[in-house]
C-alpha cells in the first residue's frame, strides 16, 4: 500500500519538517502535521511545506481517543516528544514520551495504519553493551531520563507483541536544517556555525580520559536528510522491529570541527573548554551505530559523508541568513 494520507507528529522539528518536505518531494502533501509550536520559532520549518492540517499535540491525543480523526490515514510517523536530555521532570516524560506513543502505537493497530515512532540512541546508556539494534533491550541502561522514557516505550512494544508490526527508529546524532528552535539542544554544527561567525573560533569539551585526547571523543554524526529518508524507506517498506538510524561511522568532533571551518571558509581555531560537573558522569565519549540491520534489510541508499552534509547545511544557513 503507498503512502496516501500521513500525520507526521513532531512535524515542525527537526527530523519531522525534514520527512514533510521528502514526502512533498514524492507528490505526497495529504499530509496532518502535528506539534507544539509554543512560543519557539520552529513555525518556521513548516514555511515552504505542503500539508492539509494542523493540530497541537494536546488536541491531536483528544482527536485520537474521542472522535475517528485517525480514518482513512495510511501511515503515521510519530516523532513528536520532549528529547530534551537534561528534562528533569519524570513524569512529564512518561505522559508525554511513553503515554503518548502507547495511545498512538495501540490505535494505529487497531486500525491497521503502518506506525514508525523515534525511539533514541540514548536508551543504549554508556555503550557499554554497544550500540547493536539486535542486542536484548532488557540489558540496556540509559543515563538520563529521557533515554529511560524511550526505553519504557521499547520495552512496552516487547512485551505486547509490537515490534513485529511496527517500526521502532534509534537516531544517533542528528543534525542539519530545521534544528534552530532546540535552543541547548541545537547541534555543534549550528551553534559552531553561529560562535566562528562572532568569535571566529569553536569551543569543544576537553576530555577527562586518558585515552582519549581533546576533541578525540567520538560520535556517529547523522545528516538529516539521510535520517528522513531512511524512516521513509523503513516505513514504507514495512520494516518492523528497532533499527539505528545512524552512519555506523564514528567521527571526532575535532574532525567535525575542521569540516565546519573549512565549509565556512575560515581559518582553524578550536578552544577546549572545561565540561560541567553534571555532565561529566553522563557523558558519551564514543557513539558508532550497528546499522547491518539496516542495510540487509535491503537500505542501498548510502550515507552523506559528513564534510559534504555540512558544507550542504552551511549553505542552507548562509541562504536563510539572506
Amino acid at each position: 500500500m503507498g503512502m496516501k494520507r500521513v500525520i507526521v507528529t513532531g512535524g515542525a522539528g527537526l527530523i519531522g519538517s525534514n520527512i514533510v518536505r521528502l514526502l512533498n518531494e514524492q507528490g505526497i502533501s495529504d499530509i496532518l502535521v502535528v506539534d507544539h509550536l509554543g512560543t519557539s520559532s520552529k513555525w518556521k520549518n513548516l514555511r515552504g511545506l505542503e500539508y492539509t492540517d494542523y493540530s497541537e499535540k494536546e488536541d491531536f491525543l483528544k482527536n485520537v481517543q474521542t472522535t475517528d480523526i485517525l480514518k482513512d490515514y495510511s501511515h503515521i510517523f510519530h516523532l513528536g516528544a520532549c528529547s530534551s536530555t537534561t528534562e528533569t521532570d519524570a513524569s512529564y516524560l512518561i505522559r508525554n514520551n511513553y503515554e503518548y506513543t502507547k495511545i498512538l502505537a495501540e490505535e494505529s493497530l487497531r486500525r491497521k495504519i503502518q506506525f514508525l515512532y523515534a525511539s533514541s540512541a540514548a536508551t543504549y546508556g554508556d555503550g557499554q553493551f554497544g550500540y547493536d539494534d539486535k542486542a536484548p533491550i532488557h540489558s540496556l541502561k540509559p543515563l538520563n531520563m529521557y533515554g529511560y522514557s524511550k526505553h519504557m516505550f521499547d520495552l512496552y512494544a516487547l512485551k505486547k507483541g509490537f515490534l513485529d508490526k511496527i517500526t521502532g527508529v534509534k537516531y544517533f546524532n542528528i543534525f542539519g536544517f530545521g534544528e534552530a528552535h532546540k535552543e541547548d539542544m541545537r547541534s555543534v554544527v549550528l551553534k559552531g556555525y553561529e560562535q566562528i561567525s562572532s568569535e571566529g573560533k569553536l569551543k569543544l569539551f576537553k576530555s577527562y580520559r586518558p585515552d582519549y585526547k581533546d576533541g578525540e571523543q567520538k560520535r556517529d554524526f547523522l545528516y538529516v536528510k539521510d535520517a528522513a529518508k531512511i524512516s521513509l524507506y523503513l516505513l514504507e517498506n514495512r520494516k518492523f522491529g528497532l533499527y539505528n538510524v545512524g552512519r555506523g561511522q564514528a567521527e571526532t568532533w575535532k574532525a567535525l570541527a575542521s569540516a565546519l571551518f573549512k565549509a565556512m571558509g575560515k581559518p582553524e581555531n578550536i578552544e577546549y573548554m572545561e565540561m560541567p560537573e553534571s555532565l561529566k558522569a553522563k557523558y558519551q565519549y564514543y557513539t558508532k551505530a550497528e546499522t547491518q540491520k539496516l542495510i540487509s534489510s535491503g537500505y542501498k541508499e548510502g550515507f552523506t559523508d559528513l564534510e559534504t552534509a555540512i558544507a550542504d547545511y552551511v549553505d542552507l544557513i548562509k541562504k536563510e541568513e539572506q
